[in-house]
């Protein structure tokens, strides 16, 4: 699959709806090809619907699948739902180079989403302790408006973060979102925000370049 660049350095397009395994074939591959010399990357992503359960994931917070695929992925995390109109961005970063822990990669996606959301008016996204993601006061309590998950081999990322900005939510109400029964999932859309899906993924890149000091050509 030949990736589309954009206008910004090291930020690839991929065209269409991509199937979840082709992409995550394609970003095991990238990284085990990796030298030390190989400039860092993210790929914006729109996937066609697939439910994911990382490496720790329980199958019994797939409540009712219906007729979504469900791939057991090697990511980080429990379970989540990619599908169109959520922009994800997948981190392809040599960690050791760009001088951060796994916990500060995490940290630094999450700071990435708080300042896109607050681009667009959302000025009170956060995290949440112990539960990886940013979210949303919503009904005195905190809703998902991304989620993340990482994978690290040879030193170095992939996975990454997906962002929530105009889509179908009902399929969350078929799992437990991220392991937690009851979680409520939003998005820019419910929140009020049009927004274009290019414009969102490629200010989110930028951002993920400067918190997680990426070296991207």
């Amino acid at each position: 699959m030949r990736l589309l660049a954009t206008e910004r350095p090291g930020v690839k397009r991929w065209p269409g709806f991509a199937p979840y395994v082709q992409a995550w074939q394609a970003m095991q591959a990238f990284t085990e090809g990796r030298t030390l010399d190989t400039p860092d990357q993210l790929w914006l992503v729109e996937h066609s619907p697939v439910y994911t359960l990382g490496q720790a994931g329980k199958p019994e917070h797939l409540l009712n699948p219906g007729q979504i695929p469900v791939v057991k992925s090697d990511r980080g995390g429990q379970v989540t739902y990619h599908g169109p109109g959520q922009v994800v961005v997948y981190v392809l970063a040599d960690l050791k180079r760009t001088g951060l822990t796994i916990r500060a990669m995490v940290q630094a996606l999450e700071e990435a989403v708080i300042g896109t959301l607050a681009d667009y008016g959302l000025s009170d996204a956060c995290r949440k302790p112990g539960a990886p993601g940013v979210y949303l006061p919503q009904d005195g309590d905190l809703a998902k408006i991304a989620a993340l998950g990482i994978k690290v081999r040879k030193g170095c990322t992939y996975h990454g973060v997906a962002l929530n900005v105009d889509m179908d939510l009902s399929p969350f109400d078929g799992i437990n979102p991220c392991g937690y029964e009851g979680l409520k999932t939003i998005s820019m859309a419910s929140e009020g925000v049009a927004a274009d899906w290019d414009e969102v993924a490629v200010s989110l890149a930028g951002k993920i370049i400067n918190q997680a000091r990426l070296r991207v050509e």
